[in-house]
């Protein structure tokens, strides 16, 4: 098997105890859970705390993760102060990337034990919300919200994001959501905190290099490309149409297909019934639109291309976080928010070796194929002399 350029997919490159996905099946598991599970009787801090420490917490070492994660919500007020001198038009994941890496010079970082990881660990999953929630109200000139301590994670982002406290059934769907995304094996965001923390860069450059990773639209930018589609198609009657222009155009859609699910993400269910409930509660019509996307452009594939093509994580959550009142543009920090667990979990996996027999710098190679000179290289020549061929 040719293992170059092909982005190593299914490629191994580490052993992990932090998740596993049948890509067969369309399971998707956190140490040992079903994620399907998680969702139906978990919550976001209980899984947090399974992800970092490989079992699920007694009452009181729950209850004292969640004071922890509280305690640590707020950010250094001159932080805040520095997102005054951006511009308001600035990305978001700009933002969040150089605050987190920022992290650095505002809390030790000290990173040679497990116990100071695991402080710096809940340091990052408390206060990721609270720079995204912090950027949103400064961009739009409106008053920042401090953390609320009596509310839960998701509960405390979206009143600090809007100023109120949400209705129950809303931080359920929210708190739900970033269960689904907490972690997903060796993705691309997950695979630069590793890679980075291999080297023994402390928790928060390898998260900064994960922040960076995400923005992409191929990874954690999908779901933001799914809604200005939805966007662009308006209308349920308007689908058909816009996808098999799409696939006259050999586009591709958005939300559609999965590198490693060769069925149903199992995400994209819980998802799908969410984006459901939503339209139903809001009376807005992108769950019809969404699983309309769903069934033609499964439909045109089976008969253009003889193959099966399922929903990832991005086709449901694009509507879920619109109906929530999420700007389009915070999806992908919203994702950030639930993966700075899961990156912390690999971050310190990979920092002590907990799947490996011992710590390794990732150092892999390259085929060169530029130019060759011979063996002894190409022979300088001085700039007053150079040509173009």
């Amino acid at each position: 098997m040719d293992t170059k350029n092909i982005g190593l997919r299914n490629i191994e490159v580490a052993d992990t105890k932090i998740s596993y996905i049948d890509g067969q099946k369309g399971k998707l598991i956190y140490r040992g859970y079903d994620i399907l599970d998680l969702t139906k009787n978990s919550n976001f801090e209980e899984t947090c705390f399974l992800l970092l420490h490989d079992e699920l917490p007694t009452k009181n070492e729950y209850n004292d993760f969640k004071t922890e994660l509280v305690d640590a919500r707020v950010i250094p007020k001159q932080m805040q102060i520095n997102m005054g001198n951006w511009r308001k038009d600035a990305d978001p994941m700009d933002v969040l990337q150089a605050f987190v890496a920022a992290f650095g010079g505002y809390y030790d970082e000290e990173f040679s034990t497990k116990d100071a990881s695991y402080s710096r660990a809940i340091n990052l999953i408390a206060k990721v919300p609270t720079i995204v929630s912090s950027w949103h109200r400064i961009r739009n000139d409106k008053k920042i919200v401090e953390p609320n301590s009596d509310l839960s994670h998701a509960a405390n982002f979206l009143f600090m994001l809007n100023g109120e406290k949400p209705d129950p059934e809303l931080e359920k769907i929210f708190d739900i959501c970033l269960i689904l995304h907490a972690d997903h094996t060796l993705n691309a965001s997950t695979f630069a905190a590793r890679e980075v923390a291999s080297t023994r860069a402390h928790m928060y450059s390898a998260a900064s290099a994960a922040v960076g990773a995400l923005s992409g639209e191929l990874h954690g930018g999908a779901n933001y490309e799914v809604m200005r589609m939805l966007l662009d198609i308006k209308t349920e009657e308007n689908v058909e149409s816009y996808i098999k222009e799409k696939f006259t155009n050999n586009e591709r859609i958005m939300g559609m297909g999965h590198a490693v699910y060769k069925t149903v993400d199992p995400r994209s269910q819980v998802l799908k019934e969410m984006s459901k409930r939503l339209s139903e509660k809001t009376g807005q019509p992108w769950y019809d639109i969404t699983s309309k996307v769903e069934r033609v452009t499964a439909e045109l594939m089976k008969k253009d291309k003889g193959v099966e093509i399922f929903p990832n994580v991005d086709l449901y959550s694009a509507s879920v976080y619109y109906m929530l009142g999420i700007p389009m543009d915070l999806n992908t920090p919203i994702f950030a928010i639930s993966r700075a667990a899961g990156w912390a979990a690999h971050i310190i996996e990979e920092k002590f070796a907990e799947a490996a027999p011992k710590a390794m710098l990732y150092r892999p190679k390259a085929n060169y194929v530029g130019k060759y000179a011979g063996p002894q290289g190409s022979k300088y020549i001085p700039i007053e002399k150079r040509t173009k061929k």
